[in-house]
C-alpha cells in the first residue's frame, strides 16, 4: 500500500516549493497567490536507513523501498468554501489521500502573504476553517440526496442519517469529524464522502532554516505546533527553501548542511514517518539476493495480512512464516547467523507483525 498525503495551505505559504523539492516535481512557484493551477502528484521513495543497510548486506539487484504520494492543490483562501480564489475547487483531489497536511507559513521574507502579515496562528485557523466548511457542505448535500430516501430501508439507513446529522452537527460547532467516534452503522454512508477533517492531520510549518533543530514551542511557528499538541496530531518543522537546496547538493553535502542546520534528516523522511505514524501504520521488510523491499502494513496487522499485501496468492496459501528483526539480521551478517543465534523464528498466521521485522512467508499455490 502507498501512503498518499494531501497538501493544503493558504498561496505563498511555501508548499508548492516544498512539493518540488519533496518530489522532485516541477510545480510552478511565485510570489504571487495562485501560482498552482492545477494539482500536482508525486510519488517518492520513503527514505529508511534499515533498506539500504540490507542492500549493502545482500547486494541484491532491486532495492524497492515504500512510497509515499504528495499531491499539492492550489492555495485556499480565506472564503474559499464560498467561492473564493481557486483552491476550494481542488479540494476533491485530495479527497481520496489517507491524509492531509496543512502547510503554514512561519518565514520571513519579501514574498507577500495574502493575508498581509505573517502570523501562522491565524493562517492554522483559516484552514482549518475552509476545511471544516467544505466538509459541512458534502454532508450537507449527501442529507439532502438521502433524507428521502432513508424511508426506503433497503436503500439508506436511518443509522446513515443519523451518523451524518451527527458529523452536519459538530462541523457546525467547530470540531473535525475525526473527533467523532460513530457507530459502524453510522459510519458506513459518512465513510463515502472522504471528509477532510476525518483525516489525520499534519500540521506543517514551513520555517526560516536558522529555526530548524530549535524547540517550536519558543519560535515563530509555537502557534502551529501548540495547535497540533492541542488536538493530538504530528507537527513537523519544515525549511522548503532548505529542502530546495539539498535536492542540487551530492548526499555528503546534504548531510553535512543538515548537521550545521541542527537536523539530522531532511524534510522528506520526517514527513515521511509522521504520516506514518499518524496513520497507524509500520514497515516490514523482504528481503534476499533478488531484492530488497520495504513494505507498508497497518499496526497490528497479523502475518496473513502482511501476506496479502504482497500478493493475494500468498495470504490464501499461507502456511507460515520465518520472522526475524531487521537489526538482529544486520548484526549477525545474514540468515545463517541469525539462525545459529536462535533469532529466527516461525511465526503462524495470527503472529502481529512488528515495525523492522524481516519476513520470508511460505505458502501454497
Amino acid at each position: 500500500m502507498s501512503l498518499a498525503v494531501g497538501i493544503v495551505g493558504l498561496p505563498n505559504a511555501g508548499k508548492s516549493t516544498l512539493f518540488n523539492a519533496l518530489t522532485g516535481g516541477r510545480a510552478l512557484v511565485g510570489d504571487y497567490p495562485f501560482t498552482t493551477i492545477d494539482p500536482n502528484t508525486g510519488v517518492v521513495p520513503v527514505p529508511d536507513v534499515r533498506l539500504q543497510q540490507m542492500a549493502e548486506l545482500f547486494h541484491p539487484p532491486r532495492v524497492i523501498p515504500a512510497t509515499v504520494t504528495f499531491t499539492d492543490i492550489a492555495g485556499l483562501v480565506r472564503g474559499a468554501s464560498g467561492g473564493e480564489g481557486l483552491g476550494n475547487q481542488f479540494l476533491g483531489h485530495i479527497r481520496a489521500t489517507d491524509a492531509v497536511a496543512l502547510v503554514v507559513r512561519a518565514f520571513a521574507g519579501a514574498v507577500a502573504h495574502v493575508e498581509g502579515s505573517v502570523d501562522p496562528g491565524r493562517d492554522i485557523e483559516i484552514l482549518e476553517l475552509e476545511l471544516a466548511l467544505a466538509d459541512l457542505a458534502a454532508v450537507e448535500r449527501r442529507l439532502e440526496r438521502v433524507s428521502e430516501r432513508a424511508r426506503r430501508p433497503r436503500e439508506v439507513t436511518e443509522s446513515e442519517v443519523a451518523g451524518l446529522r451527527r458529523v452536519r452537527e459538530a462541523l457546525g460547532a467547530g470540531r473535525p469529524a475525526r473527533a467523532l467516534t460513530l457507530a459502524a452503522e453510522e459510519a458506513a454512508g459518512v465513510r463515502a464522502l472522504q471528509l477532510l477533517t476525518a483525516k489525520p492531520a499534519l500540521y506543517v510549518a514551513n520555517v526560516d532554516e536558522d529555526q530548524l533543530g530549535r524547540d517550536p514551542l519558543t519560535g515563530p511557528a509555537r502557534a502551529v505546533a501548540a495547535r497540533a499538541a492541542e488536538v493530538g496530531a504530528a507537527f513537523v518543522a519544515v525549511s522548503a527553501k532548505l529542502e530546495a537546496e539539498l535536492v542540487e547538493l551530492e548526499t555528503a553535502e546534504a548531510v553535512e548542511y543538515l548537521h550545521s542546520v541542527g537536523v539530522a534528516e531532511a524534510g522528506l523522511g520526517r514527513l515521511s514517518r509522521a504520516a506514518h505514524e499518524a496513520l497507524g501504520l509500520l514497515t516490514f521488510f523482504t528481503a534476499g539476493e533478488k531484492e530488497v523491499r520495504a513494505w507498508t502494513l497497518a499496526r497490528g496487522g497479523t502475518a496473513v495480512e502482511a501476506a496479502g499485501v504482497i500478493h493475494t496468492d500468498f495470504a490464501r496459501g499461507f502456511i507460515r512464516a520465518e520472522v526475524c528483526d531487521v537489526q538482529d539480521l544486520l548484526d549477525a551478517g545474514g540468515y545463517a547467523g541469525v539462525r545459529e543465534r536462535g533469532r529466527r523464528r516461525l511465526e503462524g498466521r495470527d503472529y502481529v507483525v512488528r515495525d523492522g521485522d524481516v519476513v520470508h512467508f511460505l505458502f501454497n499455490v
